[in-house]
């Protein structure tokens, strides 16, 4: 039986044990599942054991990382790749709004519901049956892999950059291989080239040393709460961009190249406000909603808190304000300039009347990788092959920061193969899963290996 043979025909076993990997509630978010994280990395080892890979768990001061590799060839130079992805996931809350408990896993057609479905056990266990396809098979990968899987993802990696530099002659490789981001749909499989990054700081405003009364007080000092609802709306102007100074300074600007690419993605405006519930988009004039959600900066406000949240009234002034910001960057933007800028800018705009704090919070730096060059020419032609339908070249909206890492620690470029769809709900309720992406996922994997191995040995040499 050769691989492909062995890929369809094991179909539903994969589908058992992607639920059962599933049914893990591995919130790294949330220190009461600091057991089930545990529990479910020894799973992850176990299995990558089943299958024929030499796998060892890793402790760290957070949880686990598992690493598991094919069993090495001796004779002669043959190309190493790494794959990484994360058996953690996101907090499954609101839980009223899960049609069915989002730790056990519902078939409903050809998807698979649960949290984490998706992001990112869907994603990365596809890889990791296409190499089990091979070993049982025996069939000879024309490489050495290395699957890094980490626990810690969904807040932010903090263990595994110690990892991969106290690992780095070891995990010394031609490429990394991520599954972790989406393709527009099953006709547009896709090669993510660029990545956003992120800057996030909290802002809060001290007023009087205590709620007051709204009525023997109002009007004779400065409400917190108003005064950051009046800072805030001076971080966008009215053509939806950036007002901090500096901003813009080190944005690339989109090559007619990059907007020839952006114009095949399918796109349909009453169909994607449809699915967003909104009644109209706004984004940064100029620029297609493709472009404004991948390829533009952004200023959002994550979260804002002030005074009396409680059922009915409570006249008060309240004595603080708070708001989480995060800002999403593109390649040339830097976290660490950034939250300085933003910094500045608020303390401008800071009336005496209140007493401001900004702190900097999690970071973290854009991503941008060649889409002409042989490995990623590679892995457009396992896409193609696999998806039957022509790729696309995508930019994502969203961060990987690990992604920086690998490139600086390991001095290694990264090749985005995403596998979610759109409507995957990922971080929200009723996260799904492709079936039959899982299925071409595989089926990708097991060509990319002898594609990006040839790509990788006809590469001149540095």
């Amino acid at each position: 039986m050769d691989v492909y043979a062995y890929l369809k025909e094991n179909q539903s076993r994969f589908v058992k044990e992607l639920c059962d990997y599933v049914r893990f509630p591995s919130v790294s978010a949330q220190p009461p599942h600091r057991d089930d994280l545990s529990r479910c990395a020894r799973w992850l080892t176990d299995h990558c054991r089943q299958i024929g890979l030499e796998a060892r768990l890793v402790k760290t001061a957070g949880h686990p990382i598992v690493v598991a590799q094919t069993p090495r060839k001796r004779a002669g130079h043959r190309p190493h790749f790494v794959v990484y992805g994360h058996y953690d996931v996101q907090p499954p809350e609101p839980f009223e709004l899960w049609k069915t408990p989002p730790f056990e896993p519902r078939i409903a057609g050809r998807f698979l519901y649960g949290r984490g479905a998706s992001d990112n056990k869907g994603q990365h266990l596809a890889h990791l049956k296409a190499v089990e396809a091979y070993l049982q098979t025996g069939t000879e990968l024309p490489c050495d892999l290395t699957f890094i899987f980490e626990g810690e993802e969904e807040v932010g990696s903090q263990s595994l950059p110690e990892f991969l530099r106290h690992n780095q002659k070891a995990l010394r490789c031609d490429a990394v291989v991520v599954s972790d981001s989406g393709i527009p749909s099953l006709k547009f499989p896709a090669l993510t080239y660029a990545l956003r990054g992120i800057a996030a700081v909290e802002v809060r405003l001290d007023g009087a040393s205590r709620d007051l009364h709204s009525g023997i007080y109002g009007g004779s000092l400065d409400n917190p709460a108003m005064v950051l609802c009046e800072m805030l709306a001076q971080l966008r102007d009215a053509k939806g961009r950036v007002k901090v100074p500096g901003f813009y300074d080190k944005v690339l600007p989109l090559s007619a190249f990059e907007r020839k690419q952006m114009a095949r993605l399918p796109y349909h405006e009453p169909g994607y406000r449809k699915f967003l519930g909104v009644r109209e988009l706004n984004g940064e004039k100029g620029y297609t909603a493709g472009e404004q959600r991948t390829a533009r900066p952004t200023v959002e406000i994550n979260g804002l808190t002030s005074g009396y949240q409680g059922p009915g009234s409570k006249t008060i002034i309240p004595a603080w304000a708070s708001a989480k910001l995060t800002f999403r960057l593109v390649p040339r933007q830097e976290p660490i300039r950034i939250q300085k800028l933003v910094t500045q800018y608020l303390k401008r705009l800071c009336p005496r009347t209140v007493r401001l704090t900004v702190t900097p919070g999690h970071g973290g730096e854009p991503y941008l990788v060649s889409p002409q060059g042989p490995q990623a020419q590679a892995a457009l032609r396992a896409l193609k092959t696999a998806f039957r339908n022509e790729p696309v070249l995508i930019r994502e909206g969203g961060s990987i920061p690990i992604v920086t890492d690998f490139k600086k620690i390991l001095k290694a470029d990264t090749l985005l193969l995403g596998l979610g769809l759109p409507e995957d709900n990922v971080h929200s309720p009723n996260e799904r899963f492709s079936l039959d992406c899982f299925a071409k996922g595989m089926d990708m994997s097991a060509r990319l290996w002898p594609e990006l191995s040839q790509a990788t040995l006809r590469r001149p040499k540095a």
